[in-house]
């Protein structure tokens, strides 16, 4: 049995691929229970905006064209040729662990996908298309992602502009109970807003060149006010906090018309810039210029962080690969034992009609014989489980299969 893997994610399609093979709830469901009717009886669906992929456990070799055919066959009429990618035995089982820990992601070292990968798992579970080897697998990829998150704390170096930006403010002027007022409405404007309300701001106030932009916001943030975008200064008096983050080609706030008011800190997160740089002689101001550095900053680090993390996948990598070999071998092994236990009948009924024996020594001579021959046996087990060639794994199995003569599973 091999692990295997087939799919299409950001490294290799642009997102209109992307968006074309995405699995739908009710595709995921079709395509397991296709694949367990077909013989692929452990497999699971990992489906983000970043990635379509398909993980399996094949039983024979051909597995990896069925599972190919019906990936193909849920996204009939999509050209994926030039961007489906393939991968079996180890290979595919290190592609698990490094997607999981979220070393495959577009931000490496985010945390969503672990969540998502166990949602994944949790499906096929629930359908019944899971077995002990996907069970382990799985488990053990999730367990290294939650030791690298826990131990390295990755996606603390944020890499988000507007992030680094807020928690700048938070540490050199303090969020929680503040007014603050954000001029723009687009995605940048957005993730400030959110981050200002997880920091705890008193009130947050926006506004935006189009007003029907800024009152959509109310939908996600209904606590959110909206100002008029001719009042700005006005606002911008009233406020302790000032983020602006517009498309507007010129700059939005000016120096010379600014108001008396409050000790304020201003954050821009425009490009070109929408404040004048001499608003830093009255106040506190961040532009993109001292953020990025920080975010430079961050990006090293976590490519640090993320070559120790290789390494803990690397240890946990080896245990899991070992342990799917010697679970390649179960069967033989099993065979063995019952042949074994055949052998000791045969001999324990043998001298137990030439004998004359009590109860006691019934047992005694039954434990003897098999002891013996689980003795015999002992080495070539150890031998067999420990083989990491899967070429040489077979050859030895093969010829105990023919030298103990031992019946195949039907």
């Amino acid at each position: 049995m091999e692990f295997g893997y087939i799919g299409i994610n950001y490294k290799n399609a642009n997102q209109d691929i992307r968006d074309q093979v995405s699995f739908t709830d009710s595709q995921k469901i079709d395509f397991l229970q296709e694949a367990s009717l077909q013989g692929i009886g452990q497999c699971m669906v990992l489906s983000t905006c970043n990635r379509s992929e398909v993980f399996f456990f094949a039983q024979e070799p051909h597995a990896f064209s069925v599972a190919e055919e019906l990936y193909r066959n849920s996204f009939p009429g999509v050209e994926m040729e030039a961007c489906i990618r393939r991968l079996a035995g180890n290979d595919a089982v290190s592609y698990l662990f490094r997607v999981t820990a979220g070393m495959e992601s577009m931000i490496a070292g985010e945390d969503q996908i672990l969540g998502q990968v166990k949602d994944a798992f949790d499906l096929s579970k629930t359908l019944g298309c899971t077995g002990k080897e996907l069970n382990k697998v799985v488990r053990e990829a999730v367990t290294c992602a939650k030791k690298i998150k826990t131990e390295l704390k990755v996606s603390e170096q944020p890499l988000s502009v507007s992030y680094v930006g807020i928690r700048k403010l938070e540490e050199e002027f303090g969020i929680s109970g503040k007014k603050a007022f954000v001029i723009g409405s687009g995605n940048t404007a957005v993730l400030a807003i959110r981050y200002l309300y997880e920091y705890g701001a008193g009130s947050v106030c926006v506004c935006s060149r189009t007003a029907a932009h800024a009152g959509k916001l109310k939908r996600e943030f209904p606590g959110l006010s909206v100002a008029a975008y001719e009042d700005r200064y006005d606002q911008i008096a009233e406020s302790d906090i000032i983020v602006s983050a517009t498309a507007a080609p010129h700059q939005v706030i000016k120096y010379e018309r600014l108001k008396p008011g409050r000790p304020a800190a201003f954050l821009d997160l425009a490009s070109p810039r929408d404040i004048e740089t001499e608003v830093g002689k009255k106040a506190l101001l961040f532009n993109l210029d001292s953020l990025n550095a920080i975010v430079e900053q961050n990006k090293k680090l976590r490519e640090e962080l993320l070559e120790k993390g290789q390494g803990m996948i690397d240890a946990a990598l080896m245990e899991t690969v070992s342990w799917l070999n010697s679970t390649g071998v179960d069967q033989t092994i099993e065979s063995l034992q019952l042949r074994c236990d055949e052998i000791v009948a045969d001999s324990y009924e043998y001298l137990n009609r030439k004998l004359t024996l009590n109860s006691r020594e019934q047992k005694i001579l039954k434990k003897i014989l098999k002891a013996s021959l689980r003795r015999l046996l002992r080495e070539p087990i150890l031998e067999l489980k420990h083989t990491e060639s899967k070429r040489q794994q077979d050859e030895y199995q093969k010829m105990l299969n023919e030298l103990f003569q031992l019946k195949k599973e039907e």
